[in-house]
């Protein structure tokens, strides 16, 4: 029996309550950081830019929450069309599901407004204090006149933009003209105010100094996002197979002849990771799917001559079968896709349907509860109702009211009804029938109220019209 004893086994117990460690993410230039600057720059020429546009005398996208009407575009929405705010969260909803299933955290690493802003923000501090060595020394060392100037210059950027983005943001309910005419004046409400400051601060906060932390323990969306994840699904993956084992190496060795695989062990993909995260560890929460490691990796892989692609978007099947990328594309269009997007795009395709033929004329008739008919001279009966109306178009429109469903049937009154542009009118107006036409009791009857100017403009209301 050999007297040969096992190394014992080192145990590493982590806290359950860690530290937080400072990441510096390392700049890093590539095709995919070309993309997520294309993503940063159109979303936020729309962000900033879209409630300066005019449009109809107004502004293109305001929500006016004080008049309760919604300005998009040529739409005017109105409490009664809160369908559509939940059928743009179903949407949102599905389509999250489409394109995390397709190419997994996309969203996250391109277009997010926590990342977009996080690297703005990191733009800033690189220009000011330098790339990840010179931040890590300056924040090491102790203060001085630099370092005070160099601080103070960035957290005055990083708070001109967050002032600048809560201003917008609150553009969007309130006319940005009378809002930068209140900013001027010291005018501002109190709440405007509040949700200027709250905003900003917000921005301040997530973006120059939580960043990673949001998307690691507060995003929601990063807790379940492996739920919409399969085998086939888009991510940012190293290439195990073909990196392993790691190894320093100079560029004229043969990796094989030394055991080694391509991985170089340089730690760049780490650097560059705005999370910190160690990609070749495996898919982690953590991982938003920006590809910086992708390009930094493709750098070093150009230097040694080696073939692009060690860490590149790929799928857990592909890995495995070592899959063409031919066949990878082909996986993208398998049943669970298929289903997600018919179910997208026919919602999609119906709300487009129903906001293009929508009739901007909305109308809530009530009858008169107060009496249920009565009978006038010559023996008429008569029923009173309130109509209110409310004219969706941004222009002044005249309506026609017709009563039908009763021989002889008539409005009393006959002039056209009057409604500004995105306002509302109420009218009472009495129907009449005459005497003998039909049977004591409850009996159905329809209003047809028409745009004088565009016929395709109608709306039917039903109602009862009581005989005593």
């Amino acid at each position: 029996m050999s007297d040969h004893k096992k190394p014992a086994r080192t145990i590493s117990i982590k806290p359950l309550f860690e530290r937080h460690q400072k990441v510096y993410p390392r700049s890093v230039t590539g095709l995919f950081q070309r993309w997520r600057w294309v993503f940063a720059w159109l979303t936020q020429i729309v962000f900033y830019g879209l409630c300066w546009l005019p449009w109809n005398g107004r502004q293109a996208v305001l929500f006016d929450l004080d008049a309760r009407r919604f300005y998009v575009f040529d739409l005017v929405l109105w409490p009664q069309d809160v369908i559509y705010l939940a059928v743009i969260l179903v949407l949102s909803a599905l389509g999250l599901f489409l394109f995390t299933t397709v190419a997994g955290r996309v969203w996250c690493g391109y277009t997010c407004p926590q990342t977009v802003y996080t690297e703005l923000f990191l733009w800033i501090e690189a220009r000011l204090e330098g790339d990840r060595p010179k931040r890590m020394k300056l924040d090491s060392g102790g203060w001085n006149a630099r370092k005070l100037r160099l601080k103070t210059a960035k957290h005055t950027a990083w708070i001109a933009l967050s002032l600048w983005t809560g201003f917008t943001f609150v553009g969007y309910f309130t006319p940005i003209h009378e809002l930068a005419a209140g900013v001027m004046n010291l005018s501002l409400s109190g709440w405007e105010s509040f949700w200027i400051v709250f905003y900003s601060a917000l921005t301040y906060g997530n973006a120059g100094f939580f960043r990673e932390q949001m998307c690691k323990y507060v995003c929601p969306y990063a807790q379940f996002q492996f739920v919409m994840f399969d085998p086939d699904t888009l991510i940012v993956a190293y290439d195990e197979t073909r990196g392993e084992a790691r190894g320093a190496r100079s560029k004229k060795a043969v990796p094989s002849e030394q055991g080694l695989g391509d991985c170089v062990d340089c730690g760049i993909c780490v650097q560059v990771c705005p999370t910190g995260i160690d990609i070749r560890d495996g898919l982690q929460l953590e991982c938003i799917g920006c590809a910086a490691c992708i390009d930094a990796c493709d750098q070093v892989m150009d230097k040694m001559d080696y073939p692009r692609g060690l860490i590149r978007y790929s799928t857990e099947n592909a890995l495995r079968d070592r899959s063409t990328t031919a066949e990878v594309n082909r996986r993208v269009l398998r049943p669970r896709v298929l289903v997600y997007a018919a179910v997208f795009f026919t919602l999609l395709a119906a709300t487009g349907w129903s906001l293009g033929t929508r009739v901007p004329l909305k109308v809530d008739l009530q009858r008169d509860r107060a009496m249920m008919g009565r009978e006038i001279e010559d023996g008429l009966i008569e029923n009173s109702f309130r109509m209110h109306l409310i004219n969706a178009s941004e222009h002044t429109s005249n309506f026609s009211l017709e009563a039908r469903g009763l021989p002889g049937i008539h409005v009393t009154q006959a002039d056209e009804i009057s409604v500004p542009g995105a306002s509302s009118h109420t009218v009472i107006f009495n129907v009449r029938v005459p005497p003998g036409t039909t049977e004591p009791g409850a009996h159905p009857i329809r209003f047809i109220i028409t745009d004088t100017a565009d016929p395709a403009v109608t709306v039917t209301e039903k109602a009862k019209f009581w005989v005593p």
